[in-house]
């Protein structure tokens, strides 16, 4: 997973406002007690900050990784 994915699949999972807020203020606990921002800063696998923010919001798996055609940014 690249990290433009990790932004659009937040934009898409969350709303962009709210995604930004998520990335940059919600302690993840599941990978360090930092940020997604952060944790991406310092390396830490893009597809394990996505799991572990998605975890902390409660979103379900069928709802992680799916953008319909339509929706895609092109």
């Amino acid at each position: 997973m690249r990290r433009s994915e990790f932004t659009e699949l937040a934009d898409h999972v969350f709303g962009p406002a709210l995604a930004r807020t998520y990335t940059s203020d919600l302690v993840l606990e599941e990978i360090g007690g930092i940020s997604a921002e952060q944790a991406l800063e310092r390396g830490v696998a893009v597809r394990s900050v996505w799991n572990a923010l998605c975890d902390a919001m409660d979103v379900p798996d069928s709802a992680r990784w799916e953008i319909a055609a339509e929706q895609r940014r092109r």
